[in-house]
């Protein structure tokens, strides 16, 4: 079954806004594994707009599920996580003025940088993950620089799949072949939902992982928290 990573930004970015420890992202991921989630994602930017590198500090003793931390590996991002020890990092190139990641990596062009930084984090035992588009030269090349594991950057399928779903899927399910070939991982996120999950899971039902935030925190507003998970769970069944 692939499985769910809950994505936590977005409670951080509504703590903030007020100051103070309402609502508690420590108790809230906590919550979200007892009710099922199999994962917990942060993306902690160095403005530390939503999650702070203290968060990521006090989450890491505390979780009993996977751990993944996302982020531009600037120098600052590397030292946290090489102490954090999460069980995956996913390295992702967005601008440290980006509202949200809008792109994946050219593995191809950095190539060198990201062959250095795969193999520091994998001297410290952490999975490495590449954020990509669904290109298959830009696969290959993360296989070929050492990356455990990529994740599809999925913005396009979830924009294109209300208009015709099965166009939208058709260069992703071809990257996870491609992925698939090469021995890598596959992981997926960027407005996944509850709209557009299932037939994404029915197309390329190999994914190990999805990451989902702000729709499933969104639809948390509306359901809660427990049938959210549930909901998002029903959607990853085999």
């Amino acid at each position: 079954m692939t499985k769910l990573s809950i994505n936590i930004n977005k409670v951080a970015t509504i703590r903030n806004a007020r100051g103070g420890n309402t609502p508690n992202v420590v108790k809230f991921a906590l919550d979200c594994e007892r009710l099922g989630a199999q994962g917990i994602t942060v993306h902690p930017r160095p403005d530390e707009r939503h999650i702070r590198y203290a968060d990521v500090t006090e989450l890491r003793p505390l979780l009993t599920q996977e751990f993944n931390i996302e982020g531009n590996p600037v120098p600052k991002f590397i030292e946290l996580v090489n102490l954090v020890k999460p069980a995956q990092v996913t390295l992702v190139p967005d601008a440290e003025d980006a509202i949200t990641s809008n792109a994946g990596w050219d593995t191809i062009r950095h190539e060198a940088f990201l062959r250095k930084v795969v193999s520091d984090f994998k001297s410290h035992g952490i999975r490495v993950s590449l954020f990509v588009d669904p290109v298959p030269e830009m696969i290959r090349k993360a296989a070929e620089i050492g990356a455990d594991r990529v994740e599809l950057y999925t913005e396009a399928y979830a924009s294109g799949y209300a208009v015709d779903r099965d166009k939208a899927i058709a260069p992703y399910v071809e990257a996870a072949k491609v992925a698939h070939e090469c021995g890598l991982g596959l992981n997926a996120g960027h407005d996944l939902s509850l709209e557009n999950l299932a037939y994404f899971h029915q197309k390329i039902p190999f994914v190990d992982e999805v990451s989902i935030g702000h729709a499933l925190i969104s639809d948390a507003l509306y359901l809660g928290i427990e049938e959210t998970i549930h909901q998002y769970l029903a959607c990853l069944k085999d």
